[in-house]
């Protein structure tokens, strides 16, 4: 897309909250695993080459997802711990897209990390599958 080109019309669901969005000016692009929390768990061991292409991914559906700017915000650098979509309905596939994202490219999680993963694990999110492919 060259830089003179702008988006004329479409329509967006930001899955996070459900909201419907025909403005892509009202939107931003949300690193499933924020660049801190990637960063903190792994990511400042790689190369630069491997981080850029981290922080490109668009070779996974779920790496980069499309939501409301409010709730990109709202969620900053916070792993499930500290935040959730705020729709209810959003959060097994949420969790399960965090985990694939941290899977795909081999990055850690810490004990509070894992603990509140495992509430959704065990609870609610038992049946939702994570599914991922190792990143290149």
């Amino acid at each position: 897309m060259a830089a003179s080109c702008k988006l004329s019309g479409g329509l967006w669901k930001s899955y996070y909250n459900g909201q419907e969005v025909n403005d892509p000016a009202k939107l931003d692009i949300d690193h499933m695993v924020p660049l801190a929390e990637a960063w903190d768990s792994g990511a400042s061991a790689w190369t630069p080459a491997r981080r850029e292409a981290y922080a490109n991914d668009q070779d996974a559906s779920s790496s980069l997802v499309a939501m409301t700017a409010r709730s990109n915000r709202q969620k900053a650098d916070q792993d499930p711990r500290d935040w959730m979509p705020p729709l209810p309905s959003a959060h097994c596939r949420y969790i399960s897209e965090w985990v694939g994202t941290k899977l795909r490219w081999n990055l850690a999680a810490d004990n509070a990390e894992m603990d509140a993963l495992a509430v959704f694990a065990h609870g609610d999110c038992a049946k939702t599958a994570v599914i991922f492919t190792p990143a290149p």
